[in-house]
């Protein structure tokens, strides 16, 4: 294929999948242990394995035709993808809002960084805690703060019931606990 129909841009926001965009004009709040990530990704991509790649790139240009080598091919197409990730965690930690739900203290009120358990209309428990959009993983119950369901905990405090539509229908939360303490 030509290279005519090909699209390479430098423009990182386009890459990404929507749920890692944020919605316009709201913070980038993040957790301390969040933040710890991004920042840990970043500078292994940086130090670790770019520089291994960019030795590899090097030894495969050596080689002479480079319109057929492998390695140099891929190893240039990689090495885009790394500066590509590092650009966006760069520009994510540096538009993070560090919050330390630790930090908060007593509050029965859901908030950024809580974490709640609830209870659902077949009597089910589920914990969630409530982390940046950088951090979320719901197979381990780390749910971002712009998500349908943290929107329908946020400012309820326990015993309050919260309606969350879902494309089965309308199912009742009852909040049990709310709980702030720092996140691993």
């Amino acid at each position: 294929m030509s290279k005519a129909f090909t699209r390479e841009t430098d423009n990182d926001d386009d890459d990404l999948e929507p749920s890692a965009q944020l919605p316009l004009g709201v913070k980038n709040y993040i957790t301390p242990a969040g933040y710890r990530k991004l920042k840990e990704e970043a500078e292994y991509l940086w130090k670790v394995e770019r520089p291994a790649l960019v030795q590899t790139i090097a030894w495969a240009a050596s080689n002479g035709d480079r319109s057929e080598n492998g390695d140099y091919i891929y190893g240039k197409k990689r090495l885009r993808e790394i500066d590509r990730r590092v650009r966006f965690l760069r520009k994510r930690m540096e538009h993070a809002e560090v919050v330390d739900p630790a930090q908060r203290g007593a509050c029965d009120q859901v908030f950024f960084g809580a974490t709640v358990t609830v209870c659902d209309d077949s009597g089910c428990e589920s914990v969630y805690c409530i982390v940046g959009v950088d951090e979320a993983d719901v197979a381990r119950g780390l749910i971002s703060w712009v998500s349908p369901l943290a929107r329908a905990l946020t400012k309820l405090r326990e015993g309050e019931v919260a309606m969350l539509r879902t494309p089965v229908g309308v199912t009742e939360l009852e909040v049990l606990s709310v709980v702030y303490r720092a996140l691993e």
